[in-house]
């Protein structure tokens, strides 16, 4: 089925729009027998189709309802496919005072789920990129007739041509830095007008349509199944908060509610605390939930019961269509949290083995741990079902622990007080902790383009508990350029990802000695956490700072990790006695990057500005 699915779907298209003129959108354009849920929502739409009725004839699936709404132009029909029906061809049948029309629809045979839908959890480190930033492998996709906004390679806050050809070009690269995971913003349409600038993917014209100017969802499934037999994974971006205002929903709401009403909430207050505070009033939770995240964007109202459905689906159509191993969602708190937690729980009852993790843009530790999920029971009353959350407090305090003065909360003692509020987490090491990402400035511009703080901050990212993410370029130590605002500044092209281009940091000889250098520091620091047990799972133990020393044990049955991050200009002694009820157990350990041994059944001392990493010994 798998070689067959290609050309399928074009003579599916073909079939629906000759038999059936009147229906214009078919969501979902197709199922699949023997599915892990039995019920399927298919929405409708062309001229007045709400006035019709609908029957199935096939056995094993029957309507159980239909529904029209305020516009005359939508029919929602749900069907109750049982485990007996067979992949095929099935007729729905619409009818109104005598007229017929016929709409095929195709229950294909499910794909094999082995090596689909892995999950991912801290064994892996993800590699966050744009596709529109990262390489342009089909300048013939660039610029497509009939949509809004064409490449332009002069400004940077336009489209610039990268694809997922240009990512599965560069697979070897991505592979040989040690990532394992690869997480892109979304590909899906956004056919938005150009004065909007929406190559990074955020506002959604077709939910069930990736862009063609990054490919098609073919090549999309084709890339993901090239990833998965290099032994990798992929996340999905994806957004039930809000749609782009150009999205053809928009020409024509299925129902008054649909989108939440702009002249009345305006735009969100971004206020990520409000959604988790228990003192909040209806203004400011109205105005975080329902206010429209920019102008363009309309906010989708996931309480509307056929929009909530049409949304849980879409997401299980993408798992089942593309074999993807999780789910990125965006601006997780933005949206109704109920409907949040409903979406998550019926998306990993259908998928288990799938991971998800919620983009919840919060300041402060206990704001990001009411989002995890809870035993029931939970003192906050709320269940998310959700199981990973974006640690944005991790990022942020990485980031200013190298911008202070010395004082008692901060330096690298803000990184002990950070960790030792885990315990508002369900499961830390679900957490997904990052330096970057593409909505903050790079970490080396962050940190005054200090060579040796970037290092050390690195490092930190590899040891750490959670699931590391790597913002692309920053295995090059990328800088932030001054062209066409922030965002577009810390969104930039990968020299050698274009034709054009003069050079190509893919390759060795493309790179700066510099980049050479931080290349392979990544690269090394990556790859072995790629392969240590302790560093992946195991156990986090942390001892106070003490005069900018900050030490910790990652712990596992079978391999010890000691860290020891000297932030001071000078070589200091460590006294092991402090650490003896971890050291008593070992008389030696090895620097993963020098390969140099220290002795620590006795005092020894560490390098300045390094965080230093030694596997223990007996």
């Amino acid at each position: 089925m798998k070689n067959v699915l290609p050309l399928i779907l074009p003579f599916l298209f073909l079939t629906v729009i000759l038999s059936a003129q009147q229906v214009t959108v078919i969501d979902p354009p197709f199922w699949w027998a023997d599915m892990p849920v039995a019920e399927l929502q298919i929405q409708l739409y062309g001229e007045e189709l709400g006035y019709y009725r609908a029957s199935v004839d096939y056995e094993g699936i029957e309507i159980i309802r239909q529904i029209a709404v305020d516009s005359p132009n939508y029919l929602f029909i749900y069907l109750d496919i049982s485990k007996h029906a067979k992949p095929g061809q099935l007729n729905i049948k619409l009818t109104r005072d005598g007229n017929k029309i016929d709409v095929p629809y195709q229950l294909l045979q499910r794909e094999s789920s082995q090596g689909r839908y892995q999950g991912f959890d801290s064994k892996d480190v993800i590699y966050l990129m744009m596709p529109d930033r990262f390489a342009n492998g089909n300048p013939d996709n660039d610029s497509i007739k009939g949509m809004l906004e064409k490449a332009n390679r002069q400004d940077p806050t336009k489209r610039q041509g990268g694809d997922i050809q240009g990512v599965r070009d560069h697979l070897d690269y991505i592979q040989e830095i040690g990532m394992t995971a690869i997480w892109f913003t979304p590909i899906i349409e956004n056919d938005m007008k150009p004065e909007y600038g929406a190559y990074h993917g955020y506002a959604a014209t077709n939910l069930y349509k990736v862009d063609r100017r990054y490919g098609s969802n073919e090549e999309y499934k084709a890339l993901i199944d090239e990833v998965h037999r290099r032994g990798m994974k992929v996340i999905m971006d994806m957004i039930n908060n809000h749609i782009g205002d150009q999205h053809w929903w928009m020409k024509d709401l299925p129902t008054k509610d649909w989108v939440n009403d702009i002249e009345k909430f305006g735009t969100t207050s971004f206020r990520g605390s409000v959604a988790s505070d228990p003192y909040a009033s209806n203004y400011d939770i109205n105005k975080l939930t329902k206010g429209w995240f920019v102008p363009e964007m309309p906010d989708l109202n996931q309480n509307n019961e056929l929009l909530g459905d049409y949304l849980i689906q879409n997401t299980l159509w993408w798992i089942e269509y593309s074999g993807i191993d999780g789910i990125r969602m965006d601006t997780y708190v933005y949206p109704d949290k109920e409907f949040m937690a409903r979406w998550a729980k019926q998306v990993l009852d259908a998928y288990p083995t799938l991971n998800i993790v919620g983009e919840a843009w919060v300041n402060t530790v206990q704001m990001s741990g009411f989002w995890q999920y809870d035993d029931e029971g939970a003192s906050d009353g709320y269940q998310s079902n959700l199981p990973s959350v974006t640690d944005f407090p991790f990022a942020n305090t990485v980031r200013s622990a190298f911008n202070q003065n010395f004082g008692w909360t901060q330096g690298l003692r803000s990184l002990y007080y950070l960790f030792a509020q885990d315990a508002v987490y369900e499961n830390p090491m679900l957490n997904v902790i990052f330096l970057d990402n593409h909505d903050m400035g790079r970490i080396f511009e962050t940190l005054g383009k200090n060579k040796e703080h970037f290092k050390m901050t690195y490092a930190f990212l590899m040891t750490a508990r959670g699931i590391p993410q790597v913002y692309y370029g920053t295995e090059l130590m990328m800088e932030h350029e001054n062209r066409g605002g922030d965002d577009e500044g810390w969104r930039q092209t990968m020299p050698g990802g274009w034709p054009d281009d003069t050079r190509s940091i893919f390759t060795k000889e493309g790179r700066t000695t510099q980049e050479n250098e931080t290349f392979e520091y990544v690269k090394t620091l990556t790859k072995w956490r790629n392969t240590s047990k302790a560093a992946q799972k195991g156990k986090f133990l942390h001892f106070v700072p003490e005069e900018d020393i900050y030490v910790y044990f990652r712990i596992h049955e079978q391999q010890t990790v000691m860290v020891i991050m000297n932030n001071n200009a000078e070589a200091r002694t460590i006294g092991r006695d402090r650490f003896a009820e971890i050291l008593d157990g070992f008389t030696s350990g090895k620097n993963i990057l020098t390969k140099e041994a220290i002795n620590v059944r006795r005092n020894f001392k560490v390098p300045p500005k390094t965080t230093s990493i030694w596997e223990l010994e007996k």
